[in-house]
């Protein structure tokens, strides 16, 4: 598929259409990235353990980060020489 061009404001774009869009299952916004001569658009990824901090400060805010199993050492630790 071809498309044109075309002026934006003080830049330039290409329209994709709906139907792409949606078949890829691209909404907001999408990572771009040029490999040898070509451009690639996909869908962001998602960032390792993103929110995980903000989750765990949520949960130790409400105390409820106690241990379900509570602790427990490993057989015959005791032997061990650290």
């Amino acid at each position: 598929m071809k498309s044109k061009i075309r002026r934006m404001g003080n830049s330039q774009g290409v329209l994709i259409p709906k139907p792409i869009l949606a078949q890829l299952g691209l909404e907001d916004e999408v990572e771009m990235e040029i490999k040898e001569d070509t451009l690639v658009i996909r869908k962001p990824r998602k960032i390792v353990r993103e929110g995980w901090a903000e989750a765990s400060a949520a949960i130790a805010e409400e105390a409820d980060d106690a241990l379900v199993m509570g602790e427990f050492g490993n057989a015959e630790d005791e032997k061990l020489s650290w």
